[in-house]
């Protein structure tokens, strides 16, 4: 418990110093680098060691990454600085829904089908702003040895696609830890978060980002998820490709 208590502290100090930070950013209309700087700490203090292949693009694209933990958000954030799609649920876990709203998270209901207009030109009108956001499109957490089904409907807001927006996969593996430290079945979110936060020593953590496409090539959600897909498995994200 030692060491979960001192990485709490360490937590709580780097959140204690980057917010003060980042209000006044925001109060003198800057653009704040604190939550990458923040989610970057994050990813540190809980042992994380990243390693990058390829590129991010810096502005106008949709990240398309696999998922295997909470932990994807402050390893991706503090490499690319994208704001992140989440389900609407988040925005009421007390400080982490304040944490996200920080970082321009953008919330949807997705069971809410009377929204989804709204929800779409909200990341439409983020883009719209050059900013870079990210998409789970297996709407969940998977076991890191192959990808699951990409939920298409996940990526309306590039059917059709916002005016010179790029999509660039994404994969995420945290190599013989995977294992460990992957968030899968109906585990609790803080029995997750305590068994990372118990976890002896550092991982690697490997970024690779994919070469880019422009969605217009392909037509239609389903086939910019089949070609996302096939290039995060294609990266390492599994042998074969089950169909969507």
């Amino acid at each position: 418990m030692i060491r979960v208590a001192l990485r709490i502290a360490a937590l709580v100090l780097a959140l204690l110093f980057a917010v003060p930070f980042h209000l006044l950013w925001r109060l003198l209309r800057l653009s704040s680098p604190w939550p990458k700087w923040f989610l970057g700490g994050v990813a540190r203090i809980i042992g994380a060691r990243r390693r990058t292949v390829g590129a991010p693009l810096r502005r106008d694209v949709v990240f398309v990454s696999n998922h295997l933990s909470w932990m994807d958000i402050p390893i991706l954030a503090g490499r690319n600085g994208s704001a992140f799609v989440a389900k609407a649920e988040l925005r009421s876990v007390p400080l982490v829904g304040w944490l996200c709203t920080l970082n321009g998270t953008i919330f949807v209901r997705r069971d809410d089908r009377m929204a989804v207009a709204d929800q779409i030109n909200a990341l439409r009108e983020a883009l719209t702003e050059a900013w870079a956001i990210t998409i789970f499109p297996e709407g969940t957490t998977g076991d890191g040895k192959s990808l699951l089904p990409f939920k298409a409907a996940l990526l309306a807001v590039l059917d059709p696609p916002p005016p010179g927006v790029m999509v660039q996969p994404v994969h995420i593996d945290y190599g013989a830890a995977t294992a460990e430290l992957a968030w899968v079945g109906d585990e609790p979110g803080t029995s997750h978060a305590l068994r990372v936060l118990r976890r002896r020593g550092t991982f690697v953590a490997t970024i690779h980002f994919c070469d880019p496409f422009d969605p217009r090539d392909f037509p239609g959600r389903k086939a910019i998820a089949a070609e996302a897909r096939a290039r995060i498995a294609a990266a390492g994200g599994e042998r074969s490709l089950s169909p969507l």
